[in-house]
């Protein structure tokens, strides 16, 4: 993996060259490098070893506190000492101003080695990155350092058991009780949160919850709709404005455990907020501290959902490809089978290695071209934070941002869920047991597909909202940049792909016109996760002919790039024209059918 990592980051990504901006100029080719290898040498000798610890070991509660093995304190301990959880940060909060490409291809071996073990971490930067964002200067002070420094970690406080993902529902209620707190206007929270993910533990000694919460009108009603939505710091345990512990518990509680089918490492909890069973200041309700202005909350929260959609689709990708590495050291070692020649199999003769099997090597060659190609998207959106943040064309990497974003979160959750199906298949009835890795990678990934969005929300972000908004600018940013690497390649010996990845851009934008020709939203999104299929598919075509259009010499390595390629071209590309189809004829049997057919 790591040839492939420091191939797209230096020779197809040119990160080197981002030490000529201000705020990287204090780096160099050779201290990312040592960020790599300090990232590659934790996550393999204190998250690895313990994945399937635990997996096996989930948390549980005894009814006053929640256990996890001592490897999960000692990992993610070994991973705030690192500096990581304040990679991409300014040095005068303790951060290394690391470009946000090297932070994630560092943070690429922790979800590798055990996705489940670094979703603490991810979480906990996520939040604090957003109170950098939009906190007061006291908020990133108190709350925001102490988690970069790992002394509290953080958790996202969306969902809720009556209204899932319609976040327009939910029901938690923030009355105001003290506008000049010095931490941010003071109010009390009553309400239930579901899904949280790191809503409890001890690994460290605080939490810092960030909860979305309606402020009551007037007329003391929760406004209806996503207007009324503000956000709010609920810190676990009280804390002062010099960061000091008072020593009172706030009012929340954990209700009980998730028990899940994968990423059992990461607690998922059930929280109450405002029940009563602790009483900060003599009375019931959690405190919290606004972020921001009333009724802005759910835009602050998509700071952190945002950089959580690039965080899942990279740990969609690592697990993926543990997976196919783990499948194709055991073709190379698992004999079974013989050469079919025109006499038939002979049985005396030697087994030979699975491996050789053209259908094995389908398999990892999907597998391949999966996940490489996955891991190219990830630090290509990567690319663009930084553009975004210290280039000159920042409005077009933001438009470029906006159409890929549900790509980045959604294309590898599905498409490294099959990949770590075709591994299990490689290792036939081995690969169902637990004696092998496999089975809990599928399992781990199961998740992705919910994890910030489910399929069908990121689908109609995209044909709903992205490809069409401000006239269609981010579609047409995106068609630019795949035109230029088409008319790279069409010079070169990719030129029959350069042809069939234009025709399947151009058949994106007929079908993209005539899902809205009749400006029905109903009937345009009836078909969206079609859509989002295709587009998606599309998307890793171009970068799979730009990474190759990379790619040069006769070693077995730039080999396995081109034949990678060639296979996304071969096998995948091609299905775009059906799920194109249906969108483009706005086929309405899914909308049309009735519930009682079902």
């Amino acid at each position: 993996m790591r040839e492939t990592l420091d191939f797209l980051l230096f020779d197809w990504l040119k990160a080197g060259d981002l030490t000529a901006r201000e705020r990287f100029a204090e780096h160099s080719a050779e201290t990312f490098s040592a960020v790599l290898d300090t990232c590659e040498k934790i996550a393999r000798e204190k998250f690895a070893p313990f994945n399937r610890l635990a997996d096996t070991q989930e948390p549980h509660f005894d009814g006053e506190r929640v256990h996890l093995p001592q490897a999960t304190h000692d990992a993610t301990r070994a991973y705030a000492e690192s500096g990581m959880l304040a990679a991409a940060q300014d040095y005068d909060v303790g951060g290394m101003q690391l470009p946000c490409v090297i932070e994630m291809a560092g943070n690429a071996f922790f979800s590798k080695a055990s996705v489940a073990m670094g979703g603490y971490a991810m979480l906990t930067s996520g939040n604090a990155s957003l109170l950098m964002a939009h906190g007061t200067p006291l908020q990133r002070e108190v709350f925001a350092k102490n988690e970069f420094a790992g002394r509290w970690f953080g958790t996202m406080c969306l969902s809720e058991p009556q209204a899932g993902s319609s976040l327009s529902d939910i029901a938690t209620r923030a009355e105001l009780e003290d506008e000049a707190d010095a931490l941010g206007p003071r109010y009390r929270l009553t309400g239930n949160k579901m899904w949280i993910s790191g809503g409890e533990h001890e690994i460290t000694e605080n939490i810092v919850h960030l909860v979305l919460a309606k402020v009551p009108g007037p007329d003391g009603r929760l406004i209806p709709g996503t207007k009324g939505i503000s956000l709010f710091i609920v810190p676990k345990k009280l804390v002062n404005e010099r960061a000091e512990l008072t020593g009172e518990r706030n009012d929340v509680s954990l209700a009980g455990l998730n028990h899940k089918l994968g990423y059992r490492g990461t607690t998922n909890c059930l929280l109450n907020f405002g029940e009563g069973r602790f009483t900060p200041g003599g009375r019931k309700g959690a405190i919290g501290y606004l972020v921001g202005k009333p009724g802005e909350g759910l835009r602050a929260m998509f700071h952190m959902m945002n950089e959580a959609r690039i965080g899942v689709g990279l740990g969609a990708v690592m697990l993926g490809y543990a997976g196919y590495e783990a499948s194709l050291d055991y073709a190379k070692q698992r004999p079974q089978g013989r050469p079919m020649t025109a006499a038939g199999k002979d049985a005396a003769s030697p087994q030979r290695p699975i491996i050789e099997h053209a259908d094995v090597r389908r398999m990892l060659l999907a597998q391949k071209s999966y996940v490489e190609g996955g891991l190219a998207l990830e630090l290509f959106c990567a690319r663009l934070v930084d553009e975004l943040a210290t280039g000159e064309d920042r409005a077009g990497a933001q438009a470029l941002l906006d159409v890929l974003i549900p790509i980045a979160k959604s294309w590898p959750s599905e498409w490294c869920l099959e990949s770590n199906s075709l591994a299990i298949q490689v290792l036939g009835g081995y690969g169902y047991t637990r004696d092998f890795p496999v089975e809990q990678y599928w399992r781990d990934q199961r998740l992705n597909m919910i994890h910030e969005g489910t399929h069908g929300i990121q689908a109609l972000d995209l044909l709903g909202r992205k490809v069409v908004q401000q006239g269609g600018a981010s579609l047409a940013a995106l068609a630019a940049r795949v035109q230029q690497t088409i008319e790279r390649a069409i010079q070169t010996d990719w030129a029959p792909q350069a042809n069939q990845l234009a025709a399947a851009l151009a058949q994106v934008g007929g079908a993209t016109k005539k899902a809205w020709s009749t400006g029905e939203p109903e009937e345009a999104l009836a078909n969206a996760v079609p859509y989002l299929q295709a587009f998606g598919h599309t998307v890793l075509a171009w970068l799979w002919l730009d990474v190759v259009l990379a790619v040069s010499g006769d070693s077995h390595f730039a080999h396995g790039k081109r034949a990678a390629a060639r296979y996304f071209f071969a096998y995948e590309l091609p299905k775009i024209a059906a799920w194109l189809d249906v969108v483009a004829r706005r086929e309405p049997l899914c909308r049309d059918i009735k519930a009682e057919y079902l």
